[in-house]
């Protein structure tokens, strides 16, 4: 069928291609988790999110008053609204669900 000469060189050539697939397909590899990296960096942080965020709304009322104290020191207008605001925001909002006009049918 086939001379031993060429049945040599076709294995060698065969070999070849086997170790540049191999070559290509660790390149490949090493792309990908580089491209992947921010991904599984996004994946850790989510994990971590979905373990303390039940925690989050305990932590909220602290950071916001040391927010308002970075943003609006004592005395400016700043602060002066900043302190006012729950309370306007509460009046309103009781104001516009207990305020309804009366209709006639």
């Amino acid at each position: 069928m086939y001379p031993q000469r060429e049945l040599i060189e076709l294995g060698a050539h065969k070999a070849a291609l086997q170790r540049r697939i191999a070559r290509q397909r660790i390149a490949c590899v090493v792309a990908a988790s580089r491209m992947l990296q921010p991904v599984a960096w996004l994946d850790r942080m989510l994990a971590h999110w979905r373990r303390f965020a039940s925690f989050a709304p305990l932590a909220v009322v602290p950071l916001a008053l040391l927010l308002k104290r970075a943003v609006a020191p004592r005395g400016g207008l700043l602060a002066k609204l900043l302190s006012w605001g729950p309370v306007v925001f509460g009046a309103v909002r009781g104001r516009t669900t207990t305020h309804r006009p009366i209709t006639r049918a």
